[in-house]
């Protein structure tokens, strides 16, 4: 009878706590997010679950749709982790002899980046006398739908191309009075005006770069590059080479002869675009998977087709458009991000997980979590009037948690949301 006694006493105190944790978890959000000025009038979703269990212990309009600008990297992230290997493939080509080749792009986002020192495909190419350059897998265009197209200048959006090359970015520097440009192929048009302050410039839809009159001397300028053509691609890529280069419109069947050129290790690449939140990164890896599921690079191709099988177990239909999250066209629910974060503990290793992931003060969440090193594992997502923060918190008592927290069409300073959710998610690894 007295032990019969006690397991009642100890299952109600199991019980307690278990119903303790939700409680906790919801003063909480109401202390440090909903009951803040700077989110009263912004829209906001909460979701909150024990990783070990799969129970939710918090929802707050958590299965509304919710613009998660580059929250999206987290689903580019998984795709790439499944589909891509262990290293990318940064071409394919047919042997003709002699020193002639028939070359595929792979969409490989590394390809002669300042990133990525070894470049075993641009080591290859230069050998080669004479390629034969095609881009019949090449289903996209050049900017993604629902992006700004006013931030064509901007370094953060790249263009897309079959084979990118410097990341799709022209880099000017000062030096003394010459500016070095690599490519070298986009060497200003114009000249320097003496003693006067200046930057560099390109129109929309051009190819060409000029000085152009400011308020402060240049040092250094990275934008974008304009590729019209799969010729002026092919013209770009010989420059480069040294060598023939010849733009050829052929489809590059998967046969046995078809060689494959591996690049960089595919977490390094993914750590690199997770960490920094490296748009071109995303958008031609996502290309990439296309490329190597179904020989087309047709962004829409594939996600459509990761939504039908992988992510089929969302709880609300996400409208996904781009790799990036630059596309204020995508929709995702707190629930779907926390989903997708489930599936990828499931799916792969926890050490890998964290390796990609930045942590407490690190990447873009340097300056925030200073003190939560191993604590948090998380991608942040940031576009006008927009945050989020989606990821893996480690509480103090040794629970692992999956968070997801959206804030829509806010009118505060970006950094003064991700303060409060800072507040949020330390009190929550704190008292649990």
């Amino acid at each position: 009878m007295c032990n019969v006694k006690w397991v009642s006493i100890l299952s109600i105190l199991v019980f307690l706590n278990a119903c303790s944790l939700p409680h906790s978890i919801q003063q909480t959000a109401k202390q440090q997010l909903l009951s803040q000025p700077e989110l009263q009038s912004a829209h906001v979703g909460i979701a909150v679950m024990d990783a070990a269990t799969g129970i939710y212990l918090y929802n707050y309009q958590s299965n509304k749709y919710f613009i998660p600008a580059s929250n999206t990297k987290l689903y580019t992230c998984f795709a790439a982790m499944k589909y891509l290997g262990d290293s990318l493939i940064a071409l394919r080509y047919v042997d003709k002899g002699s020193g002639i080749i028939e070359l595929e792009g792979n969409g490989d986002p590394t390809f002669l980046h300042p990133g990525f020192p070894n470049q075993p495909a641009f080591q290859f190419l230069q050998k080669q006398s004479r390629i034969l350059f095609t881009n019949q897998n090449w289903r996209e265009p050049a900017l993604g739908a629902g992006w700004a197209w006013d931030d064509y200048k901007s370094d953060y959006m790249q263009e897309r191309t079959v084979l990118p090359i410097y990341g799709n970015l022209a880099r000017f520097q000062l030096n003394i009075n010459q500016v070095l440009s690599i490519p070298t192929a986009f060497k200003p048009l114009n000249t320097i005006q003496p003693n006067q302050p200046f930057t560099i410039s390109r129109n929309w839809g051009s190819d060409s770069f000029y000085f152009s009159p400011a308020m402060k001397m240049m040092n250094s300028v990275s934008m974008p590059f304009h590729i019209a053509t799969h010729a002026k691609l092919a013209q770009l890529l010989a420059d480069t080479l040294h060598s023939v280069v010849e733009p050829a419109q052929f489809t590059l069947e998967r046969w046995p002869d078809v060689v494959t050129i591996k690049s960089q290790p595919t977490d390094s690449v993914l750590s690199m675009m997770m960490h920094e939140s490296d748009n071109f990164f995303a958008e031609q890896l996502l290309l990439m998977v296309g490329n190597d599921r179904f020989a087309v690079m047709n962004t829409k191709k594939i996600i459509d087709s990761i939504l039908a099988t992988d992510l089929s177990i969302l709880p609300q239909k996400p409208k996904w458009i781009d790799g990036s999250g630059l596309s204020r066209y995508n929709l995702f629910t707190p629930q779907d991000m926390v989903t997708l974060l489930q599936l990828m503990q499931s799916s792969f290793a926890w050490k890998r997980i964290t390796a990609i992931l930045p942590t407490g003060n690190e990447g873009t969440l340097g300056g925030l979590y200073t003190n939560y090193a191993g604590k948090i594992y998380a991608k942040t997502g940031t576009l006008g009037n927009q945050v989020a923060l989606s990821g893996y918190v480690l509480t103090n008592k040794g629970k692992r948690l999956i968070f997801s927290v959206m804030v829509n069409a806010h009118q505060s300073l970006p950094q003064e949301i991700r303060k409060k959710i800072e507040g949020f998610l330390t009190q929550l690894i704190d008292r649990n």
